[in-house]
């Protein structure tokens, strides 16, 4: 594989009928992060740190601009309500998680543009994986 920028990069979100939309042109950025928890079982014999690996999750936080259209953002964040998978495509790699939205804020900026920021949370017990 050779380095490559985010250019031509894909999201999908469900809408609350589990319809699958991509919302790559009413978002202007995004971050997706899927960490797992740590547990320190150093004992007292040790001169470094042991770890187990817990839990692993999974979070996506939004940033966009409004658009009512069919199929589009606002179709997606209008009801908070349900289970939502989220896709995010980058060169042919897939990573796909099942998300429950936690936050959602609508802003009006002073120059009048309306924007959204939205934040998913992993939901269903599965680790997030690339495909």
């Amino acid at each position: 594989m050779a380095k490559e920028s985010g250019l031509g990069m894909t999201l999908s979100i469900d809408d609350s009928a589990g319809a699958l939309k991509d919302l790559s042109n009413d978002v202007t950025s995004f971050n997706f992060s899927t960490p797992q928890g740590l547990q320190d079982i150093t004992g007292l014999d040790k001169s470094a740190v042991e770890r187990l690996i817990l839990l692993s999750d999974g979070q996506v936080d939004v940033t966009g601009v409004f658009n009512d259209a069919a199929d589009h953002i606002w179709a997606v964040f209008k009801t908070r309500t349900g289970t939502r998978t989220v896709t995010i495509a980058v060169s042919g790699q897939t990573l796909s998680m099942e998300m429950l939205i936690s936050d959602v804020n609508w802003q009006r900026a002073a120059d009048g543009s309306i924007g959204v920021s939205a934040t998913l949370q992993l939901q269903s017990g599965t680790v997030p994986v690339w495909t």
